[in-house]
């Protein structure tokens, strides 16, 4: 909200300079982002007076001006073609700052020579003053400027740019803000004083309204104006409206804008010979009705929006904006003016529905109280009468069928001590709510019955009418305290600290996470199943999805990681390895969704030299093993792979993950079907899926403790020939199955050449080490005689020579 501190002079006294006053207002609740001032440059321009103009000797299009200063007249050439004698102008003497009229670059005005004619100086137009892009002519001042006083001091401002909180609807007004302030300030806030006369007819003579859905407008009031004039509208009211940034359009159309912006109560006027059978109805819309609106679209309605309408056709999208057949033009002479009350849901839905946001929705979602239409609607007459003549119909209509008295609120002492923690006697208490407009009647020695005033929809109990007293006092003055007790001890959070170890393991292993929408799309589910086969689980669908591509929860994070690897595949030149730690959503019968926690991660491209993937060609499946394996060891958790299916997934490149002799999750190489169907790059996409709920009871929060070897160890490379058919983990189990073997590490696959059909060799390093003495050399030949005569044995293992 832009507020002009020129415009909050109008119903305040003096008030504290700009600064000052953003300061108090953002202490109370009320953020100041930002202070524009207008004029701040205005150094050398003044308020200048057009005294005699002559054609210029050398140059048709030119003039002679003399401009009178109070103290001096000069002389000036000019090209603005509707300069008169006795305008008023923004004279600029040479050294002033300015814009340039055609490319808007900064510059500083010098005297020049134009034509054989000396120039000491310009009559400014309104975009060589920063103001707005017009630039056809000079500026021309109202008659009332004082000749000769600085520029600034006329048209110089400051523009507040409040923050206005959700809860405070009633500060998206120049009026609320200034009732804050006069609270702050401790003065009285001075209101327009409105009056005007009614010659006209009655209005139920001229226009009748009815309201088929009072549950969607609570209120609804209205005036009408005959024989009035649509011109554009004095300075006056075009500065205000520009500085609050809104666009003049005509005298009509900027009173509703400028009272909305006074009073925080959007208006509309209707061109009253434009609405058909002389009646206006408050209804839903219809099912295939259509409206174009203001800003020339059409729009399809629904019975789930709000218009107003006469006897044929919708004539506006109730609280939002008028439609362009009842529009107020040029030819416009008879004006019915809407001053409306509309639910902030029913307001809210319709702006998603349409797409379409304004200055009245705004409002109007925020829930503004439905006593300011009367206010409102009879500052908003009272101006039009003023600016475009004509005549007011008698009366007012005024539909307002459930009004509610309010209730007042109870407040001690006690409260405010017990909420605020400092001692504030009944008396200070009621001066503070006084200020804000609320009325108070002692009902005891140490309590009142307080009634907020009708703007503050906001308050509802005495908590809300505490946080007032302590917003206006100052928070400074809340003493700082430590708690009377001690601090409640941390409750463990397992999962939550299992998801954070999950997350640092798979960082320090050159992955970056992601996060994503925990709704999908059923074609982004689809598209894991190579043979289209129905979706196992079932997702479960949104009930009212923003969007097609939002509509369903996911049941695994594969997709939307394959869609990320997807979007980022032609931007990364080296392998990509990301994962997401995130709740997947499992349908349930006659149930909520089962919530389970959940692990992904994706791994692609090409091998890094820097990274833990070391080496040359492309990620595959055994780097992500190792990302698995690195993960459950930090975790303290023992695990085998064993082959596994998974339609996603590669046949034959797949394993699942068992521990304490149950799958956890799932690793493989994806399947090239599914590569395709997401548009990935012909590289190996390997995919980890681990469930983190099933891991929890597992993890070890303490790891166990081993001495330091006293004695050195010794190591030696043993390779053997196996069928193709035993796995890795099997030789290395019977290795490790020695007591004096510490360590086995696969370092090398190979079939080929050299190595007979149907089998293949296998190279490990493997760790001789004692704790009781050093291993000798015939030590270390005995054991390893023992472990190739068990690996023969047991696997039919026999030493590659």
């Amino acid at each position: 909200m832009k507020v002009s501190l020129k415009w909050l002079r109008d119903y305040l006294g003096i008030i504290s300079p700009a600064r000052e006053l953003a300061e108090k207002l953002t202490m109370s609740g009320s953020e100041v982002k930002g202070i524009e001032v207008v004029g701040e440059s205005w150094d050398n321009i003044v308020v200048g007076q057009v005294v005699a103009i002559e054609f210029h000797p050398n140059a048709d299009h030119l003039k002679l001006a003399t401009i009178d200063l109070a103290t001096e007249q000069l002389r000036v050439v000019s090209g603005a073609p509707d300069l008169r004698v006795g305008d008023k102008v923004p004279f600029a003497r040479v050294g002033a700052h300015l814009f340039d009229g055609h490319s808007g670059q900064p510059f500083q005005l010098k005297g020049a020579k134009i034509r054989g004619i000396e120039s000491y100086g310009m009559a400014c137009s309104e975009k060589e003053l920063g103001l707005s892009s017009a630039h056809e002519g000079a500026m021309i001042l109202p008659p009332e400027a004082t000749v000769g006083i600085p520029l600034a001091d006329w048209l110089g401002d400051a523009i507040l740019d409040v923050e206005v909180t959700p809860n405070r609807p009633d500060c998206l007004s120049v009026i609320g803000i200034a009732r804050e302030i006069a609270a702050l300030e401790k003065q009285k806030v001075s209101l327009p004083h409105i009056e005007y006369d009614e010659p006209g007819p009655q209005i139920e003579q001229l226009i009748r309204v009815k309201v088929t859905a009072p549950d969607l407008c609570p209120r609804y009031s209205a005036s009408l104006i005959e024989g009035i004039k649509v011109a554009p509208s004095p300075s006056w009211l075009q500065e205000r409206l520009i500085n609050s940034a809104l666009r003049p359009i005509s005298n009509i159309v900027d009173v509703t804008n400028y009272v909305m912006l006074e009073y925080g109560q959007p208006l509309h006027a209707f061109d009253y010979h434009q609405i058909g059978g002389g009646q206006v109805l408050v209804r839903r819309g219809g099912n295939g009705e259509t409206i174009t609106t203001l800003d020339g679209v059409m729009r399809s309605l629904t019975d789930d929006i709000l218009v107003i309408a006469d006897a044929q056709n919708p004539l506006a999208i109730a609280g939002i904006m008028g439609g362009m057949e009842s529009e107020v033009s040029s030819n416009t002479t008879s004006v019915l003016l809407e001053a409306a009350n509309f639910a902030s849901p029913c307001i809210r839905r319709t702006t998603r529905i349409v797409r379409l946001r304004s200055e009245a929705s705004l409002r109007f979602e925020r829930g503004i109280s439905p006593e300011l239409t009367i206010p409102a609607l009879r500052r908003a007459t009272q101006l039009m009468l003023e600016l475009g003549g004509g005549r007011a119909a008698r009366e007012i209509i005024d539909v307002y069928p459930h009004k509610i008295a309010p209730e007042p609120i109870l407040l001690s002492t006690f409260q405010v001590k017990r909420l605020l923690g400092i001692e504030l006697s009944l008396v200070e208490i009621e001066d503070v709510l006084t200020s804000l407009g609320f009325s108070c009647q002692k009902t005891s020695s140490s309590e009142l019955g307080v009634i907020p005033p009708y703007w503050r929809t906001d308050v509802k109990m005495a908590a809300d009418v505490i946080e007032e007293v302590a917003r206006i006092i100052g928070y400074d003055r809340i003493p700082q305290t430590l708690l009377p007790g001690p601090l409640p001890r941390q409750q463990p959070a397992p999962m939550l600290t299992l998801k954070e170890r999950v997350r640092d393991i798979l960082v320090s292993c050159g992955f970056q996470e992601v996060v994503s929408y925990s709704l999908t799309s059923w074609e982004e589910l689809v598209k894991l199943s190579p043979e289209d086969k129905p979706i196992i689980p079932t997702p479960v669908r949104v009930a009212n999805p923003m969007s097609k591509e939002q509509e369903y929860l996911r049941t695994t994070l594969r997709a939307n990681l394959l869609a990320i690897l997807s979007q980022n595949q032609r931007h990364e030149e080296e392998g990509i390895r990301i994962f997401e730690v995130g709740k997947i959503y499992l349908p349930q019968e006659k149930d909520l969704p089962q919530e389970r926690e959940m692990v992904g991660a994706v791994l692609s491209g090409c091998r890094v030299k820097s990274s833990p993937f070391k080496g040359e060609g492309y990620l595959g499946f055994f780097d992500a093993k190792g990302v698995v394996e690195a993960l459950l060891e930090g975790l303290g958790i023992e695990a085998d792979f064993v082959v596994g299916q998974d339609e996603s997934l590669h046949r034959g490149r797949t394993a699942s993950i068992i521990a304490a002799q149950e799958s956890v999750g799932v690793i493989g190489e994806l399947h090239p079907k599914i590569a395709k169907r997401f548009a990935l790059l012909p590289f190996p996409v390997l995919v980890i899926e681990i469930d983190l709920v099933k891991l929890l009871p597992l993890v070890t929060s303490r790891g166990k403790y081993y001495p330091l070897p006293r004695f050195p160890a010794s190591r030696r490379d043993i390779a053997i020939v196996v069928d193709t058919g035993v796995a890795a983990k099997k030789v290395k189990d019977v290795i490790l199955s020695f007591p004096k073997v510490g360590q086995v590490s696969l370092f090398d696959l190979y079939s080929g050449p050299q190595v007979p059909q149907g089998k293949k060799s296998l190279a490990f390093h493997v760790v001789y080490q004692s704790s009781t003495h050093t291993l000798v050399e015939e030590e270390v030949e005995r054991v390893e005689k023992e472990i190739l005569a068990k690996l023969y044995h047991e696997l039919g293992a026999t030493l590659r020579s």
